[in-house]
């Protein structure tokens, strides 16, 4: 697959740019935004998105300044986050693996810093990745193989849900070594033995290629390899970020019913027959309407921004070095982050729903593709267990229990 998203800035800006920076975003997401329920029904990847969004120097967002970058804190990524999903919550997720990456370079110690992957996000590279396989057992098994040969090694399996991968410069893959460890390896998507099959079959969500990777006998140095760990403090807090870029994904999705929704009633929509308005923008019901997609898209919009500001006191408990204060913040922040999905999650696939309620069989046109926003956030939602979500802060009321908040893997 032809990557068209090799650009570069020539600059990042600095923490007293930061202002700058994020004052692109508004331009970036109106570009985005073009053709975007054309493209979904087309299923046309957006290559020239992400280019856009390198030239803006985005990607180097949450470097702090001390290490180059603009400094940028985690709630002005989640905001720029559900920004792009307003206009496309395909490209904001396909972020996801790139902004999980970048936090983990920043929250090391300085000294384990890798200095060439930082100048790399500084430069305006992005990262992705795949680390699950279809066809095991049970979530999280590792087939794919990593075998020593001469000086080198030789990475051969088949990885899933490689989302943004495609639109990546680089990407790390999981894999059990000769000794059966399992590691991590980081290389360009363009080296020999790479094929990105963008073979993803999912309602929603269909253009972050979040299909599959084949990894046929990639060359791979000893310098790209490394351990993995989720449940280190770093990984831990990762994790929470992760789930709340899916759900500031989400959140772009509702804005985008809401602004779609508005510009439906005000464009083309008709008062139903039995209607005492006119017209349908003086329909007291389509009125009503859409006044809960606003309130819902507000209560979403507000619940994520309070865990963006928990997990943003979480990386300042990483720096005062204080264990005690850093436990409680990542045990917070992933308490915080389960239960804003369980509640945006109702209220998002509310809004998705209630869409079609503004008009009446138009409303439902392959032209508009309004059924994309449900899809998107019906599709989003799966990626892990609601149920088990919910369960879980049961058990901390109840009975304390911080088990699946402390493991790094669902929360």
């Amino acid at each position: 697959m032809p990557n068209a998203v090799s650009s570069v800035p020539s600059a990042i800006p600095t923490a007293d740019d930061l202002a700058v920076l994020l004052a692109k975003v508004p331009d970036l997401v109106v570009e985005i935004g073009r053709d975007a329920a054309k493209r979904d029904l087309e299923r046309e990847l957006p290559f020239e998105a992400f280019r856009l969004f390198k030239e803006a120097g985005l990607g180097a967002l949450r470097i702090p300044v001390a290490l180059g970058g603009p400094g940028g804190s985690v709630v002005d990524y989640i905001e720029m986050i559900m920004a792009i999903g307003a206009a496309d919550s395909n490209v904001a997720h396909a972020l996801r693996s790139h902004f999980n990456f970048t936090e983990g370079l920043l929250l090391n110690s300085n000294t384990a810093i890798d200095r060439t992957q930082l100048s790399r996000v500084l430069s305006g590279k992005l990262f992705g990745g795949a680390h699950t396989e279809q066809s095991t057992k049970r979530p999280g098994e590792v087939t794919t193989r990593l075998t020593k040969v001469g000086d080198s090694y030789r990475l051969n399996g088949r990885k899933w849900y490689a989302t943004g991968t495609a639109f990546a410069d680089f990407a790390s893959f999981s894999a059990k070594n000769d000794e059966d460890q399992l590691v991590s390896v980081l290389f360009p998507v363009d080296r020999k033995g790479v094929t990105i099959l963008d073979d993803w079959d999912g309602m929603g969500q269909r253009l972050t290629a979040s299909g599959g990777v084949l990894l046929n006998d990639v060359e791979v140095l000893p310098h790209e390899i490394s351990t993995r760990g989720l449940n280190t403090l770093v990984g831990r807090h990762t994790s929470t970020l992760r789930q709340l870029h899916l759900a500031a994904s989400m959140a772009g999705a509702v804005r985008g019913v809401l602004a779609e929704g508005t510009d439906y009633v005000r464009r083309q929509a008709r008062s139903a027959a039995h209607s005492a308005a006119e017209t349908a923008n003086a329909d007291p019901f389509v009125q009503k309407i859409l006044g809960e997609i606003a309130a819902g898209s507000f209560a979403v919009d507000t619940l994520i921004r309070e865990s963006a500001h928990t997990l943003d006191r979480t990386v300042e408990a990483f720096a005062a070095d204080n264990p005690d204060r850093l436990e409680a913040a990542l045990v917070e922040s992933a308490l915080t982050t389960a239960r804003t999905q369980i509640v945006t999650s109702q209220l998002a696939l509310a809004a998705a729903t209630n869409v079609f309620e503004l008009g009446g069989g138009s409303a439902t046109s392959r032209h508009l593709n309004l059924d994309r926003h449900w899809r998107n956030i019906r599709t989003v939602l799966n990626h892990n267990p609601l149920l088990h979500k919910a369960r879980v802060v049961g058990d901390y009321y109840i009975n304390g229990t911080t088990t699946h908040l402390e493991e790094g893997k669902v929360f």
